[in-house]
């Protein structure tokens, strides 16, 4: 056959294509290098989440020591200049020379990944930080890392900087005891913003020592000295889960007077789990996975909830509660009105990536659901009085989300009669294209009318709600549905709402809420973010509420006129106006005469806005609804637990927690404009 001819050019093509890639095009990252590349990839993000997560990796190494039974204090420390300490009595991080690294031990933990005692052996039957690249991520990413280690009689400290080591481990001291202690000051070419909050530190920690019983943590801040502040908390619980329900439903009416509580061992898995009703129409459910908090849940909440729907339908059957065959408690039913804390600790966890938010062993499942079943089921033979409690809570709970339903079903159904034709106050954008999309949400008929004068008809809506819609906190859905301005609101969306919601149909991708800057309009607000975070959970998730930054001030200094959105704007703005040549001509009409220092008084005119109506369409388009210009906030749920609690104190039926919180925070009040 005669040979196939080749293009010389297409040839000569291929071999400049593959010659552009290669061996040098291969780089390998050395040692606690990726971190750095990608910190994202170790630690979830690099903004507030990220940088807390550093602290939980070194505390999350003290909690193990105490889960395998040698710590019994955790101190977590504050200190000046962004640096963080955290300390255990466990029983230190090795010193002596690793055999594989020709390193001392502490120095291999410290500057290499997936390096520590977790990996095998039994050093740690149990331990949150299996990957093992917990605390050498924190090296990795701290501009400068000390770790001191107590360990027979004898003190060791080493330093590093960016995860690399500066010395060899020194021995400078005796001590007593044994334990280690991790000082990291994280690295602002990394985190942006490196400013520890708090109250998150101080919520995490008491949710550890709440599952940790018998085990003292410490928290302090020495960053600052405020008086009105508590700066120091020690947090030891002997109540354990117990406790720990008690605190979440601090203030509630309880259903079951006697908190249920389990606590056995199947095969290597350990579960807890405890549990209350509360007078509420909400749930709130705690999963952990050796300690690790398990955000999204996993296999060991979907074991507890498939037994208690599983119980309690079998108990109300038993007992006369469900009448017919074809009556089931559905798993929402059984789970309104109920706290619950479910605990494991497992050999092996399999979790979703380094941050830990999902649980994924398929044995969780059977253990969690074993354990509970059993203990539950005897739980409500012997307490037959909470049992009555607990059923006659959740056929309610049956009988309102039938008729939730039905009301669910003719609010959409009267939607589609109409051809979902939408509600008559909404003026609606020209757009279709839900991206492009925005939805003001306004307070009443004036600055309705406003609104729709002053906004761009291409892209922007404008739904206008008469008074404060229903406090949805109080009531359940069928009730909530009756209200015409939630009905309104819901038809406008178009994606219906609670266990119907369809993200997918949402007509908006921007949806605004703009109340006046007053006590009304705040209480307006807070009744809408109530509403979208109950029923519209997935759409603030998703990113698509936020919150109109009106101008609080139009202040005018003869023809030239500025905006301020606070106070403090409002005084920079006088102040640059009084540093201004005196104009002979400037007059105001409702001018305030101001003195200037060294000159005569000048008349500033001052207007505070305290709805939208009083601005007109131009103003209040330029100001608050051009794309250009305007300064919207994006809401979002950094913790969902906390915020469910605080929905609840201020939303809530119960009056005492929502006093104790107002007296709680009123120092924190600079005014109160009614």
């Amino acid at each position: 056959m005669p040979k196939k001819q080749t293009n010389k050019t297409e040839e000569s093509a291929s071999i400049k294509k593959t010659g552009d890639y290669t061996a040098k095009d291969i780089f390998v990252l050395e040692g606690l290098e990726p971190v750095r590349k990608r910190p994202a990839m170790y630690i979830g993000s690099t903004g507030i989440d990220g940088l807390h997560h550093l602290i939980w990796e070194v505390v999350d190494n003290g909690i193990d020591e105490a889960m395998a039974g040698y710590a019994k204090n955790i101190s977590i420390v504050l200190l000046g200049g962004n640096q963080v300490r955290v300390t255990d009595d466990g029983r230190g991080i090795p010193v002596e020379i690793h055999k594989q690294t020709k390193k001392s031990a502490l120095e291999t933990v410290m500057t290499t990944l997936h390096a520590g005692a977790k990996f095998g052996g039994e050093s740690y039957k149990i331990a949150g930080g299996l990957h093992g690249v917990g605390v050498s991520v924190v090296n990795a990413l701290s501009t400068w890392l000390r770790a001191d280690v107590c360990r027979d009689g004898i003190q060791y400290v080493q330093e590093y900087q960016r995860g690399k080591a500066k010395s060899k481990v020194k021995k400078i001291g005796k001590c007593g005891g044994s334990g280690t202690s991790v000082t990291f000051e994280p690295d602002p070419l990394i985190f942006k913003d490196i400013n520890f909050s708090w109250d998150r530190i101080i919520n995490h920690i008491r949710q550890q020592a709440y599952l940790m019983k018998g085990i003292r943590i410490a928290v302090s801040d020495q960053r600052q000295n405020n008086p009105l502040l508590n700066n120091n908390y020690v947090f030891y619980f002997e109540g354990g889960l117990k406790s720990y329900i008690n605190y979440l439903n601090s203030g509630f009416l309880p259903k079951n007077n006697n908190i249920f509580y389990a606590a056995k061992q199947i095969d290597t898995i350990f579960v807890e789990v405890a549990l209350q009703y509360i007078e509420d129409y909400q749930s709130r459910e705690a999963s952990f996975a050796n300690n690790i908090y398990t955000q999204e849940g996993g296999t060991h909440l979907t074991g507890f909830r498939t037994a208690l729907t599983r119980v309690l339908n079998d108990y109300a059957r038993k007992n006369n509660f469900l009448k017919t065959e074809e009556e089931n408690l559905s798993g929402d039913d059984v789970r309104e009105g109920l706290t619950a804390v479910i605990s494991v600790k497992i050999r092996e966890p399999q979790f979703e990536g380094q941050t830990k938010t999902k649980l994924g062993n398929p044995e969780a499942r059977s253990a969690a659901d074993g354990v509970f079943a059993e203990a539950f089921s005897h739980f409500l033979e012997e307490y037959p009085q909470d049992a009555r409690a607990i059923l006659e809570k959740v056929i309610l709970a049956l009988k309102a989300r039938k008729a939730a339903k039905a009301a669910r079903e003719s609010v959409l159904r009267k939607g589609a009669l109409e051809g979902l034709t939408l509600p008559g106050k909404l003026a609606d954008c020209q757009s279709r294209d839900p991206a492009e999309s925005e939805l003001f949400i306004v307070e009443g008929d004036s600055a309705g009318g406003s609104s729709k004068q002053g906004r761009d008809r291409k892209i922007q809506a404008v739904l206008p709600l008469r008074g404060k819609i229903l406090n949805v906190e109080r009531s359940r859905l069928d009730k909530m549905l009756l209200n015409n301005e939630i009905k309104a609101l819901i038809t406008a969306l178009g994606a219906a709402i609670a266990e119907d919601l369809n993200i997918e149909k949402l007509r908006y991708h921007k949806i605004i809420i703009a109340t006046d800057a007053d006590v009304d309009g705040a209480h307006i607000r807070t009744l809408l973010l109530t509403l979208f975070y109950r029923y519209y959970r997935q759409v603030i998730e998703s990113g698509y509420i936020y919150i109109a930054q009106p101008p609080l001030y139009r202040i005018q200094y003869g023809k030239e006129m500025k905006y301020a959105y606070t106070d403090k704007d409002k005084e920079r703005i006088i102040d640059e106006f009084m540093k201004k040549p005196r104009r002979s001509d400037t007059m105001s009409e409702v001018g305030v005469p101001t003195e200037a220092p060294g000159k005569k008084s000048i008349n500033i005119n001052i207007q505070r806005y305290k709805g939208l109506g009083e601005m007109n369409p131009s103003q209040l388009w330029e100001t608050t609804m051009d794309p250009a210009s305007r300064i919207l906030k994006k809401v979002t749920i950094e913790d969902a637990k906390e915020a469910d609690k605080t929905f609840d104190i201020l939303m809530g039926k119960e009056v005492e927690p929502r006093r104790l919180f107002i007296e709680t925070h009123a120092k924190a009040v600079k005014n109160i404009d009614i």
